[in-house]
């Protein structure tokens, strides 16, 4: 199974049939059919009546106090979910629809069918761990503030990966970290795997690991991040002039270009560049500061500043 497969309706909207009210088509007399969306000869193709399905929200008011508070049927289906959202809840609140304390003999037939809701929430236990998996997906998502697209994203290849028995004899935590990295990789976002397994409660070993058996397996379309991707985001962070982030985008262009980048951290390349891109237009920055904000020693920042240099006097 791959990351491109998309769940389908389970019916057809184009099932022709034939429309038995009308004697035949106007123009040529032949005959008509009928499916969900239009009306059309089969003979000369003569589209005779149109109807689109509506696909919009479906707001309904059913008196005047309801116009502006009005809802819909429900949220729309999301894959960060086990059931991908329609499951219902019972809430907490202690009044009815009036505004009226409920009594004591109420909440407690509340408090007791919101827990055997909860318990018959999940028919399996692969189904149970399906939904731990998901909810720490999405707590880790949180942290590192990606949106929602790649949050669905990461929440899709747990939930592949779940199906395709990958779970078995590995920790639930360390693949829900791998697939929050996988969606990162396969979007081309400039997230290092020390910035996910600082979030995750387990090792960065066994994420790594099953971030291997994520990209073996399901061969994921991982985008290679250069260190451009990386200037922006570490300029932002230090606040550094535009002037210098363009220079040290065109610094880190002309290392890729000679092939200087093999083998060397994009995030410690990165940093050289800011660095030598701040000496140049006089707005020094430390390298312990650009060291910690890549994630990176300063001993790590002088060497490559000093291949950058090399480069740059040839």
């Amino acid at each position: 199974m791959s990351l491109n497969d998309i769940y389908e309706r389970n019916f057809d909207e184009d099932v022709p049939t034939a429309d038995q009210s009308s004697s035949g088509c106007p123009e040529c007399g032949g005959l008509v059919h009928t499916n969900s969306i239009e009306t059309v000869c089969e003979d000369c193709g003569l589209l005779i009546e149109d109807r689109p399905i509506d696909d919009g929200q479906e707001w309904r008011a059913f008196d005047e106090t309801e116009r502006d508070d009005r809802e819909r049927t429900g949220p729309p289906l999301t894959p960060a979910r086990h059931d991908r959202g329609l499951s219902s809840e019972i809430g907490f609140d202690r009044t009815d629809a009036n505004g009226t304390l409920l009594p004591g003999r109420k909440n407690q037939q509340l408090a007791r069918l919101r827990r055997e809701d909860r318990r018959g929430r999940w028919a399996s236990k692969a189904e149970q761990n399906l939904a731990h998996g998901l909810s720490d997906v999405r707590r880790m998502s949180g942290v590192l503030d990606l949106p929602r697209s790649l949050r669905d994203r990461a929440c899709q290849i747990f939930r592949i990966a779940a199906g395709d028995g990958l779970l078995l004899g590995r920790s639930i935590e360390a693949m829900t970290a791998a697939s929050v990295y996988a969606a990162c990789r396969c979007a081309g976002l400039p997230r290092a795997l020390e910035e996910v397994t600082a979030v995750a409660t387990v090792s960065h070993d066994r994420v790594q690991n099953a971030y291997t058996v994520l990209n073996r397996e399901l061969r994921l379309p991982a985008m290679t991040v250069g260190p451009a991707e990386y200037i922006p985001r570490l300029a932002s962070e230090l606040d550094i002039s535009p002037t210098i982030r363009r220079r040290a985008v065109d610094l880190a262009c002309v290392l890729v270009a000679a092939g200087a980048i093999s083998g060397c951290k994009p995030a410690g390349i990165a940093a050289a560049c800011l660095y030598q891109a701040g000496l140049e237009q006089r707005e020094r920055v430390t390298q312990r500061v650009l060291a910690d904000a890549a994630g990176i020693t300063p001993v790590t920042l002088r060497t490559r500043w000093k291949h950058l240099q090399a480069l740059l006097n040839d």
